[in-house]
């Protein structure tokens, strides 16, 4: 495994509310763990409803059901953020939060250039190597890019469905619930 990949939730883990249609995003894998964000599930709020001395509108998204009252976020500004942790390429994680908070509010750093989550999905030792096995994730280079952080998060999983192909697409036009099909 390794960072930068994506982890696309299969249709056998339907039942799961945090990881049904879930995109995610590896930012850290070692011999302990991995961790990863949910990319594509935009929350109902945005940054500057749980925070104070944001001046611009920024949308919020759920990380995954590990520490959730926390705040985390990905980025394309190494060159703007200090101690960025870099996932590939021109893509990182975490950084120094008050030049972040800095950038967003004179407008050096946009919407397109960073998300935030609440929560992260981690997975032990081996766990996530023993979800691969059983075929809940199917692991994905980037079909985008890096494109995703200036898309529209809602059709991602749909989008890497079709990519995947064979037997997955036909899931990519099934209602979140099958029982409405």
């Amino acid at each position: 495994m390794k960072s930068g990949k994506f982890l696309i939730a299969t249709p056998s883990i339907m039942s799961d509310t945090n990881f049904h249609r879930a995109v995610i995003l590896l930012v850290d894998h070692k011999t302990s763990g991995t961790i990863g964000f949910i990319i594509n599930k935009k929350l109902e709020y945005t940054l500057n409803d749980v925070m104070d001395g944001i001046n611009f509108e920024i949308p919020l998204y759920f990380g995954g059901p590990v520490e959730d009252d926390n705040l985390f976020f990905i980025h394309r500004a190494s060159h703007l953020i200090p101690n960025s942790i870099c996932i590939e390429k021109d893509l990182y994680w975490s950084g120094d939060f008050k030049t972040v908070i800095t950038q967003i509010n004179n407008g050096t750093l946009t919407k397109n250039e960073i998300r935030f989550f609440l929560g992260y999905s981690g997975w032990t030792k081996a766990q996530l190597k023993d979800e691969i096995s059983l075929k809940s994730w199917r692991v994905v280079d980037d079909i985008t890019n890096n494109t995703w952080l200036k898309k529209n998060a809602i059709n991602l999983w749909k989008e890497h469905m079709k990519a995947i192909g064979g037997n997955y697409l036909i899931w990519s036009n099934a209602p979140k619930n099958p029982n409405w099909n």
